[in-house]
């Protein structure tokens, strides 16, 4: 038995806590230049600090909060503790957790990943998770399956920032782009929440600073219906007018994701969320207009 409010989706949650928060994901990556930023030593202790504070600051106040796994990972068993404390608050909060996590594998392994992020039985589930496709999409079953079940959410790698990415997310094969393929893949899943006039749960990753390759790869994610995870916002030179430029009519699906230029503000909490407002009002005008 889910433990998902009865009947509800995480793309209708999502859009929900999109219309009534902004689309603004805040990261919680504590690596250690940022956590000495902070005044705090990079240590378990630091990163208890940090995240717990992030979870005070952006709890109830932001769409979504996407904590980075690996930041929590390099500390063993007790950062993951720490991790799941943390989701565990952002879900008493009422803020969906989207764990950046990244997996991708085949059969009895992807589903282990699958119960162990996304199960009803897990010890913290996630209300969505990052996955790469790049085993074959259809190796990410278990968790596309599971995700459905339990009304959570995933988000799949499609078009990223990071220059190598182009060698196989834009390679050709059968006639269109690999990117293309995702796509194509995911707007058959989600085609069941487009006849009810749903956002979709499954998602797309696409980084804010490819600038023009969505046009460039003919990707038509506005009919996709797949909620948008576009990290890169901020620091990473991501823009607001940028993003806008990018997924044109599809924006009001997109969820800007921002990490340092949100967290350089603390460790002052009001800090945090004066400065995720700003954010906020900055993604909301690129996606309504002007009042």
């Amino acid at each position: 038995m889910s433990d998902q409010p009865e009947g509800s989706t995480f793309g209708a949650r999502l859009a929900a806590a999109m219309d009534r928060h902004g689309p603004l994901c805040v990261g919680i990556d504590p690596h250690p230049t940022l956590v000495e930023s902070w005044g705090l030593t990079y240590d378990l202790g630091g990163l208890e600090r940090f995240a717990l504070t992030c979870v005070e600051a952006f709890g109830g106040r932001v769409a979504a909060v996407k904590p980075q796994s690996a930041f929590f990972e390099v500390f063993g068993s007790r950062g993951v503790a720490v991790l799941e404390r943390a989701i565990t608050g952002l879900r008493e909060a009422g803020t969906l957790s989207i764990l950046d996590v990244k997996r991708g594998d085949i059969g009895s392994t992807m589903s282990a990943y699958a119960r162990a992020f996304l199960g009803d039985d897990a010890s913290a589930p996630a209300d969505a998770v990052t996955l790469s496709p790049y085993l074959g999409y259809e190796s990410l079953r278990p968790a596309l399956d599971l995700a459905g079940e339990t009304g959570r959410g995933v988000f799949i790698l499609t078009i990223t920032s990071n220059p190598e990415g182009a060698d196989v997310q834009q390679a050709v094969y059968d006639g269109r782009t690999v990117a293309a393929s995702v796509v194509g893949q995911a707007t058959a899943d989600n085609a069941w929440a487009r006849e009810r006039g749903e956002l979709g749960s499954v998602g797309l990753v696409v980084g804010a600073t490819v600038g023009t390759a969505v046009a460039d790869l003919g990707l038509d994610l506005l009919t996709a219906n797949t909620p948008i995870l576009a990290p890169g916002l901020g620091a990473q030179g991501g823009t607001a007018q940028a993003l806008a430029r990018t997924f044109g009519p599809a924006m009001g699906q997109v969820l800007a994701s921002s990490s340092r230029e949100v967290l350089a503000h603390g460790p002052d909490a009001r800090r945090l969320v004066t400065q995720a407002e700003r954010v906020i009002a900055t993604l909301r005008s690129c996606v309504q207009g002007p009042p």
